[in-house]
């Protein structure tokens, strides 16, 4: 096999047209640079250095190599370079992948902290919900995932092996009940999932309409859901017509607001785990890591920041 070595010396003979000033040009000794030519020699199968006096000159094999050496090395640093470039964060590409919304509240802010800390590295970001983003990742379509998990429940949904992820806790979300500011228990402190069991229901996303089912089993009913869509956007906009109640998690509350809509505490409470998931290999990429830090960064002040709250007792949004 041939080195990045052997092809440094037979550049090194040739341009110098000896041992001795191709060791010197290269800071070796005169007898390493001939131990080299010979394994080189050995490993190629035929000679390619002929003596001739003091001096020595390429033999038409070696001419070859010392050729093909400029543009290989000129390649090899060039790599090297990048690497370095990527291992000390002065380049690098993360693709990150979120759920919607994860990517209204945790991800504007820790995009805007790698981009303040490292300038030179890319972050793509693309939405996808759990489980398709842990999908992603195993794929390798995407280096790290923002994804949750209902108490209960893990972010694979089953379906995935866990050992082989990172995972990461970011923050722990309460769910609220999302009712008409007209609805009969919009004063209360707080309500359990059986005061809305004959309401018209507005389910989200699969793993959403999953936790939904399950609470209301839990209370001893199965919810007439009227309405389907994943954003939440939406929801609120039907839920302040009357057309349904909805459970809304606090992250949403922090960023989407309708005032004709009371968001009220669940008894007993109800929270899923937010978390960033990556691999063990991918961890130790310093973009990654970098994001990661800036992920973690994001959820701890989001975690203190107050969700709005309108002047009656309960949440309002």
């Amino acid at each position: 096999m041939i080195d990045a070595a052997g092809l440094r010396v037979m550049r090194a003979i040739s341009d110098e047209g000896s041992f001795t000033a191709a060791a010197a040009a290269l800071g070796y000794t005169q007898p390493a640079i001939s131990q080299m030519v010979r394994r080189l020699e050995q490993r190629t199968g035929t000679v390619l250095v002929e003596r001739v006096g003091r001096n020595v000159r390429l033999t038409e094999a070696g001419r070859v190599l010392a050729r093909h050496a400029g543009p290989v090395l000129a390649a090899l640093d060039a790599a090297e370079d990048e690497v370095a470039a990527i291992a000390g964060l002065r380049s690098g590409r993360v693709r990150l992948m979120a759920f919607p919304s994860a990517s209204a509240t945790l991800v504007p802010r820790a995009l805007a902290l790698v981009k303040a800390r490292f300038p030179d590295v890319s972050i793509s970001f693309s939405e996808a919900e759990p489980p398709e983003s842990i999908a992603a990742l195993r794929a390798g379509e995407c280096d790290l995932a923002i994804a949750f998990a209902y108490e209960g429940t893990d972010v694979g949904r089953g379906e995935e092996d866990l050992d082989a992820y990172v995972i990461t806790p970011l923050l722990e979300d309460e769910v609220r009940l999302a009712v008409p500011r007209t609805h009969a228990v919009a004063d209360q402190e707080s309500v359990q999932m059986a005061d809305l069991a004959g309401d018209p229901w507005i389910a989200g996303c699969p793993r959403c309409r999953g936790h939904l089912l399950q609470l209301a089993d839990a209370a001893g009913f199965r919810p007439d859901v009227a309405y389907e869509t994943e954003d939440y956007v939406a929801v609120l906009g039907l839920v302040a017509e009357g057309l349904g109640v909805a459970l809304i998690p606090d992250l949403i509350l922090r960023t989407v607001h309708h005032e004709d809509v009371v968001a009220l505490p669940m008894t007993p409470a109800s929270r899923r785990t937010i978390m960033a998931v990556t691999t063990s290999d991918l961890q130790r990429v310093p973009a990654v890591k970098a994001a990661l830090d800036a992920l973690i960064e994001s959820a701890g002040a989001q975690s203190t920041a107050p969700t709005t709250r309108m002047p009656e007792p309960a949440w309002s949004i």
